[in-house]
């Protein structure tokens, strides 16, 4: 029997699952996809624990979500959020054949699943009889334990996969630091060095750009994100704030 607060929770987490599910699929950035997959991993943890099963829950959460996740965002960070696929195809007719690959793995998927005989529930009592990880650990190293390795395996592939993706072979040699000094000093620009970002005569923050030795604003030192957003004080603003204020100083000495 299903208790009335496991009900409710069923039915205020469900949706967002099934709403954060849509987000993974149909997302156009990475990150949200990511996080909307984060999502959808706590929500199936806290509904384990719900049903009972405290260790499926407790790995969902930090085995996947904490792990599993940290893994999706390295690879992301590695192979570039900003990247833009081509959506020219290279081969003719592959999303058809895609799609009818994909209705027929459907179609196999119901039939063989609506043809599925069920034995009856033994119920949490018998299946925590020594306890939940108990439980667990004899069905994963036990009875599934060849499913359990072949999943492994193919975590693992995939991770190598991401890895092989996100390297880029080095063309050139590494230079440096004295390699950097003369190259800026032969082609003659940045010879105080490149601005540090936020650095500013009044405050430090990083929507703001430094200042350069002849006392103009660098776009350099502003981080490229804020410039998108336009979250940041470009030059002619910084020229314009600046002749405020000297005209406010004027006009108090004035009066």
């Amino acid at each position: 029997m299903t208790s009335g607060g496991e009900a409710f929770l069923f039915w205020v987490l469900g949706p967002i699952s099934v709403i954060a599910a849509l987000g993974l699929l149909f997302a156009k950035k990475a990150v949200h996809a990511a996080l909307a997959m984060a999502l959808v991993m706590i929500n199936l943890g806290v509904f384990y624990i719900a049903q009972n099963a405290d260790f499926l829950g407790i790995v969902q959460i930090f085995v996947y979500t904490g792990a599993v996740m940290m893994l999706f965002l390295f690879v992301l960070m590695l192979v570039g959020v900003d990247s833009s696929d081509s959506l020219v195809e290279t081969i003719k007719g592959q999303k058809w054949v895609a799609l009818l690959l994909a209705l027929g793995l459907g179609g196999l998927l119901v039939s063989t699943i609506g043809h599925v005989t069920f034995p009856a529930a033994a119920g949490l009592d018998r299946a925590n009889a020594d306890g939940n990880v108990t439980g667990v650990a004899n069905l994963i190293f036990g009875k599934y334990v060849w499913v359990f390795e072949v999943t492994s395996a193919l975590l693992i592939t995939a991770a190598l996969g991401a890895m092989v993706l996100a390297h880029r072979e080095r063309l050139t040699e590494r230079l440096t630091q004295r390699e950097w000094s003369e190259r800026r000093f032969r082609e003659g620009k940045n010879l105080a060095g490149l601005p540090a970002p936020g650095v500013y005569a009044r405050h430090n923050a990083v929507d703001t750009p430094a200042l350069l030795p002849d006392g103009t604003p660098s776009e350099l030192s502003v981080s490229r994100v804020l410039t998108a957003r336009e979250q940041i004080l470009t030059p002619e603003r910084y020229e314009e704030a600046e002749q405020a204020i000297e005209r406010e100083i004027e006009e108090g000495r004035a009066r």
